[in-house]
């Protein structure tokens, strides 16, 4: 069985920009699985929009409540976006 590492990077596609008043919230979408997450708090200041390429990584918890991963989303230059519990 493979294990996800925490340097693993999956590439994702925005499918969705809501632009508040400081943050925007980012629906992607995982090309393989087409599983989706949505980030709450990407910077308001990047130009993002559908079809962009973006890259999930994912880090494993335990005992966390009911939530079994950590999953933070990355630009192309490795940079944090955000993150959110999964």
């Amino acid at each position: 069985m493979n294990e996800i590492k925490e340097t693993d990077r999956f590439e994702c596609m925005v499918i969705n920009v809501i632009k508040n008043l400081t943050w925007k919230g980012v629906t992607v979408e995982e090309k393989g699985t087409k599983g989706r997450v949505y980030f709450a708090r990407v910077s308001g200041d990047l130009d993002l929009k559908e079809g962009d390429t973006l890259y999930l990584g994912v880090l494993p918890l335990f005992e966390v409540e009911d939530k079994s991963m950590r999953v933070t989303l990355y630009d192309a230059e490795n940079n944090k976006l955000d993150w959110t519990l999964l």
